[in-house]
């Protein structure tokens, strides 16, 4: 991969970056963190009447650090409320540390840095209205971006030290045990919760359910629970897969998702016992539908999926088609529900899904991945991140994690309307080519000349069309052109980080 970092710059500890060298990593030996604990007397309540009271009595003060979840995603209730608080209690210079930032958290989010009580944030991603305000350049500090199983890496040794989480649960008892299985409004894994459970000095769970004690099952436990608020709601489960887990009826999608199928069918890894991770979205969702069909005609079933998953994952396990499914968050209600009712869909953290820094993380254990794309370029590296235009709209979620699988495919279309996919340089870096092996689109596929293997395996498949991946770069140009470059300024909006923290590549400002 070419570098694209030109110049000193310091991650969220004031130090030096490491620049990204290589997706396959050394081994090393880290040291963690221990979060300060108070401990809690006999016969002394957790409950707290309100969110303010609450915010009071974890001792939140100006320049701390305050998480969230976004396992409810565009269903969320609780973040939009606690920050209003924060913000009427007059706290400043706050750094935001959530999983992730959707799209019901923008309007908050602006309104809170225009107004100085969040002067930095560290996240996966972000989107709409909050993605154009700091690409162009109204926050003063760069966001740092990081992979879910980075975060948690981060989380581990200290990069980022929580002050105060702040997690929606389904439902918990007065001491604070809680899971997402049961509730009004159940969301399945509690995977990046329990990180920020496990190492935040204080612990709040706001709920609309209190349980009669002990709450079982037990996702998070009253060992890491300072308070707990009963509100109203926590969210909408029915709004979890808002856009992301329709079921398509475009032509292009399923001839993708058709060949995706071909793809992996033709390679060695699909055979008794085969592990695997989907997506969401229209591809990726139908990729499960045939793939389901070609496991039952050859009589071949997985022992495991991983990763966020959907309610057609859930089906093939129901039907006997895979053993077992482990599960870091839910894309969809219908896959919440699975879990509720599944012994064999395993909740895990983040840290188990994907830290890097740990003794053997799940991805490690992945033989088959289908991923999607923003863009991608001739050299593989993939873009996840920002649109065509340099803004930022979107999230690296567990994309650079699950790309180390030891067959990683990319779904995308040749072009999106008039923008090509296929680019001859990506706009941002996110996930580098040596660890795509194929790319798939409507017309055919392309694979990267380091997998000489999967070449002669899938050249014997005469119903996969292969071309290099500069010839489908060109066909890409053809049809929409190329592009003028994008102007930016000097101003470094957002720092990218690769899964073990090191530097991959940096977002500027764009001009006006």
């Amino acid at each position: 991969m070419e570098n694209r970092i030109m110049e000193t710059d310091t991650n969220s500890l004031g130090e030096i970056y490491k620049p990204f060298k290589s997706a396959e990593l050394e081994s090393v030996t880290v040291q963690r963190v221990a979060p300060k604990v108070r401990t809690v007397l006999k016969n002394e309540s957790k409950r707290i009447d309100s969110i303010e009271e609450v915010i009071k009595r974890t001792g939140l003060a100006d320049g701390m650090t305050i998480s969230f979840h976004h396992h409810l995603r565009e269903g969320d209730y609780v973040f939009n409320q606690v920050m209003t608080e924060i913000k009427r209690m007059g706290f400043k210079n706050l750094t935001l540390a959530p999983s992730s930032l959707t799209n019901v958290m923008n309007e908050m989010v602006i309104d809170c840095i225009k107004a100085g009580v969040i002067t930095s944030i560290t996240s996966s991603g972000m989107r709409g209205e909050l993605g154009e305000f700091i690409s162009n350049g109204n926050l003063e500090k760069p966001v740092i971006l990081r992979s879910h199983g980075n975060r948690a890496r981060a989380i581990e040794c200290g990069e980022i030290k929580i002050d105060v989480a702040f997690l929606a649960v389904p439902c918990s008892d007065d001491y604070g045990n809680a899971n997402a299985v049961n509730g009004k409004a159940i969301f399945g894994s509690l995977g990046y919760a329990k990180v920020d459970a496990q190492y935040a000095d204080k612990v709040v769970l706001i709920t609309d359910t209190i349980c009669g004690y002990p709450n079982t099952p037990i996702s998070i436990p009253q060992t890491q629970v300072d308070y707990i608020v009963k509100i109203d709601e926590i969210g909408d489960p029915d709004k979890i897969g808002a856009g992301a887990t329709r079921f398509t009826t475009d032509p292009k999608e399923l001839k993708i998702a058709e060949l995706v199928n071909e793809v992996i069918t033709s390679s060695s890894y699909f055979k008794p016992g085969f592990s695997f991770q989907t997506g969401t979205g229209g591809a990726a969702l139908a990729v499960t539908r045939y793939l389901k069909k070609s496991m039952i005609e050859q009589d071949i079933k997985a022992s495991f999926a991983l990763g966020g998953i959907t309610r057609p994952t859930v089906d093939l396990l129901e039907e006997g088609l895979i053993e077992k499914i482990i599960d870091v968050q839910d894309f969809d209600k219908g896959a919440a529900l699975g879990m509720a009712e599944n012994q064999n869909q395993q909740e895990i953290d983040a840290s188990f899904y994907a830290d890097p820094h740990n003794k053997g993380a799940v991805v490690n254990n992945l033989d088959i991945v289908i991923l999607s794309a923003l863009e991608i370029d001739v050299h593989y590296n993939v873009n996840v991140m920002t649109g065509s235009d340099g803004v930022l709209r979107g999230a690296i979620g567990g994309h650079q994690d699950a790309a180390n699988a030891k067959l990683t495919i990319i779904s995308a279309p040749l072009v999106r309307g008039r923008i090509a996919t296929i680019a001859e340089k990506l706009t941002t870096v996110i996930t580098p080519g040596e660890s795509i092996d194929i790319v798939v689109t409507e017309i055919g596929i392309a694979i990267n000349p380091r997998r000489q293997d999967l070449i002669e395996q899938l050249s014997a498949n005469k119903n996969i069309p292969i071309f290099t991946i500069e010839e489908l770069q060109k066909k890409a140009e053809k049809i929409v052109g190329k592009p003028e470059p994008i102007q930016y300024t000097d101003k470094v909006v957002a720092y990218v980080e690769y899964r073990d923290g090191s530097l991959i590549d940096i977002v500027r400002q764009v001009k006006d």
